[in-house]
């Protein structure tokens, strides 16, 4: 009996030997971390996430079968497969905001090439977006991979979705800091009031241009060209900002031709060395406003903010000044 269990052991190892084993491993429950990939049209990049792999074997090749419209199931229209032409920084080169003082400097560092709106990476799965993406036309778009290594290749049907979508207000819009208070001309004292408010605008996708405005608490403006608004000492304002073309005053409003988002594309350093940020500062002579809570005459506004725009565009800002009255 001892013989026959040992003889049915043998066999079983020989068989087992013979088997032929697939080597690696390759998951069917791969994903993204989210379920849609958004398309943020028109910013310099954006990326989905790495496909998480579920622990196959790498190394793993991506390939993109197919993209046609959720709702249509129709093949994706052909911008997502058209070169535009994108200014971009030349390979190895970026903004210095200690030598890229002028407009022609920034250019000797920038290029134009044509570039697809969309890059499907096939080592890690991602989707990469660029400036062209603003060409993209909004809506949902299905997909599906095909994802391959040692142990062979399995397609994923309906794997997620790329929704593209025109970015928020939040994203195109940070605010850093505001503030805002009285000044006593007379003793040169201070007292904080209520923040200001910052609005912004987006009056269309051309150019890159910045409106500013100052206004009170009822929209009305003050005028930068007639003393209304003046800067603070040595202070930064608006034009420490504005690297590239020299900042138009109207009767309502400064305007920055910024060139390239962001904007500000640094923070302002003084001759001291000190880093401001991207902090502004202004004061509305006491001639020219009433302050909340404080008699007429003898006490001026001392405003200021800190914010970046993300994108390019024009945009009216209105710095709204939430205890003022302009006289």
């Amino acid at each position: 009996m001892k013989k026959l269990i040992i003889s049915a052991v043998a066999v079983l190892a020989v068989i087992t030997a013979c088997e032929k084993v697939t080597p690696g491993f390759l998951s069917s429950q791969m994903r993204y971390k989210d379920t849609v990939v958004y398309c943020k049209r028109g910013f310099a990049l954006t990326q989905s996430e790495r496909v998480n792999a579920d622990e196959s074997t790498p190394p793993i090749t991506f390939k993109l079968l197919n993209l046609r419209e959720k709702a249509t199931g129709k093949p994706a229209p052909p911008e997502f497969f058209t070169d535009y032409d994108v200014v971009v920084f030349k390979e190895g080169m970026a903004f210095n905001p200690e030598t890229d003082t002028t407009l022609a400097k920034l250019n000797e560092k920038r290029e134009t090439k044509k570039m697809k709106p969309m890059i499907f990476n096939e080592v890690s799965g991602q989707f990469v977006f660029n400036k062209a993406s603003t060409n993209l036309p909004l809506g949902d778009f299905a997909f599906d991979p095909e994802v391959s290594n040692i142990a062979g290749k399995k397609t994923f049907t309906n794997f997620s979705q790329i929704s593209v979508v025109d970015p928020t207000t939040e994203d195109i819009f940070q605010i850093n800091a505001t503030a805002a208070a009285v000044f006593s001309d007379a003793t040169g004292a201070s007292v904080g009031i209520r923040n200001p408010v910052l609005k912004i605008t987006k009056q269309s996708g051309d150019g890159a241009r910045l409106i500013l405005k100052i206004a009170d608490k009822n929209g009305k403006p003050f005028n930068p060209k007639t003393g209304e608004i003046i800067r603070r000492g040595d202070r930064p304002v608006f034009e420490n900002y504005a690297r590239f073309n020299p900042v138009i005053f109207t009767d309502t409003a400064m305007i920055c031709d910024f060139v390239v988002a962001p904007f500000p594309l640094s923070a302002y350093i003084d001759n001291t060395g000190y880093n401001w940020g991207g902090l502004m500062y202004y004061r509305i002579p006491s001639q020219f406003v009433t302050v909340d809570g404080y008699p007429q005459g003898g006490y001026s506004l001392n405003p200021r903010w800190d914010f970046k725009v993300k994108l390019e565009g024009t945009y009216l800002l209105e710095i709204i000044c939430s205890d003022a009255v302009h006289k």
